[in-house]
């Protein structure tokens, strides 16, 4: 007789590399493919402009989040994507070796996003219908954390790798590349591999296609229109749109900023260098910030924190003006991008807790969803043109840009409308 599957596991055998495995595609596709197309030498204007649509996906993937739910299972979804993605960052990597590697490794990209957006959904339903609501509460923290983890790899580890391989002559830049994409393409294989046996297959995460679903269609609607209907979602949505405009542009260009010439504005950084200011160093940062974020909104509640947190988050911007005035060296840049990183996960808190607020009623999954694809179109749409405008008016102008691109978001804070709450309230 087969092996009864089993309904349950200990989630520490599955939640870190479930984790680990929605980070790496995403910091892949829209962090170290700046820097690749870099290194590559890509234009700024088309580089930035291309890269930016790789964040559609995350904006609209709402839309087809209820096939996830209708078709298949979580648990199907998730080994399908794992292993479509294995096959995508292969595909990339060999595309590094073709003349016309920019457009092919885009196309593959784009392929590769919306697996991540999907994997995103299954994974995330997934972890609600495989642990109990005590165990969801105790994990909330070690899957971002996992998730940071798949960060420093992806934009640390994988661009280290990279830049010491053509830094020690052992091989070509786009070998190096093909590498550093190789790698994360066995790693997905080997996930595929370990998920295949390791996931349990809960009772309720069943295969629902062959039920009607027109009652599913009504419900979406239904979702969407409730979402709209709430109090001043006007303002809500300026915010929303508005809040990371300048940090959108900034994420575009920090990375090219800290890797071209002197001669040409930046900083003149080697590729490993870049791995660890800002893939690395940058990353425990951001982590550190967001986690005294949270503390301290739970301490003071949002309401008293959110201007704060917002200012936390747009005048480390400064210090890039100040890097492209100065270009210093590598002693200050360190700490410097560090600096930028921990305000911006400190501030980026606020945001979040916001989204969550937002998200109300028996469709606060839903609500969130939507919320966040309106925050990833309020990154892809100023990241379309900065490069266009850096090319244009040189770095120091750029970034005193971004540095003012951050006062419509502050203003909306004025009129948006937040709960109360007692402090220390969590």
């Amino acid at each position: 007789m087969p092996e009864p599957k089993a309904t349950s596991r200990q989630p520490w055998s599955f939640i870190p590399t479930l984790y680990f495995a929605e980070g790496l595609p995403y910091i892949i596709i829209n962090s170290l493919s700046v820097i690749l197309y870099t290194t590559m030498g890509i234009g700024k204007a088309q580089m930035t402009f291309w890269t930016s649509w790789l964040n559609l996906p995350w904006v609209i993937k709402m839309f087809w989040g209820p096939f996830v739910d209708i078709y298949s299972t979580k648990r199907n979804w998730i080994l399908f994507t794992q292993l479509a993605m294995s096959c995508c960052l292969g595909l990339a990597a060999f595309s590094m070796q073709l003349p016309n590697f920019f457009f092919i490794s885009l196309a593959i990209f784009t392929i590769g996003a919306f697996i991540s957006a999907t994997y995103d959904i299954a994974a995330d339903g997934f972890y609600m219908l495989a642990l109990s609501p005590e165990q969801q509460a105790f994990f909330v923290g070690i899957r971002s954390v996992f998730y940071r983890i798949a960060v420093i790899f992806g934009s640390g580890f994988l661009v280290v790798m990279a830049g010491l391989l053509v830094e020690q002559s052992i091989v070509s830049i786009p070998f190096s590349w093909t590498i550093s994409l190789g790698l994360a393409a066995l790693i997905f294989t080997a996930m595929f591999a370990y998920h295949r046996f390791v996931l349990p297959f809960p009772d309720s995460d069943a295969d629902s296609s062959g039920r009607s679903n027109q009652q599913e269609k009504v419900a979406f609607l239904e979702i969407v229109f409730s979402y709209f209907r709430q109090e001043k979602i006007a303002i809500v949505l300026a915010y929303i749109l508005s809040y990371r405009f300048g940090e959108a542009m900034l994420v575009k260009l920090a990375q090219p900023f800290l890797l071209d010439t002197i001669e040409a504005g930046g900083l003149g950084l080697k590729t490993s260098d870049v791995g660890l200011a800002y893939g690395t160093f940058g990353v425990l940062s951001l982590i550190m910030g967001g986690i005294l974020g949270g503390a301290v909104i739970a301490k003071y509640g949002l309401k008293k924190c959110i201007l704060p947190m917002a200012l936390a988050l747009n005048l480390p911007n400064l210090f890039y003006v100040y890097m492209a005035a100065t270009q210093p060296s590598i002693i200050w840049v360190y700490p410097l991008v560090s600096l930028e990183q921990f305000g911006y996960g400190f501030g980026f808190t606020a945001f979040m807790v916001y989204l969550m607020q937002v998200a109300k009623g028996e469709y606060k999954t839903s609500h969130y969803a939507i919320s966040t694809g309106i925050m990833a179109l309020g990154m892809m749409l100023p990241g379309m043109v900065s490069g266009y405008l850096q090319e244009k008016v040189g770095y120091p102008e750029f970034f005193m840009i971004v540095c003012l691109l951050a006062i419509p978001g502050i203003i909306t804070i004025f009129f948006l409308p937040i709960e109360e709450e007692r402090a220390g309230e969590t």
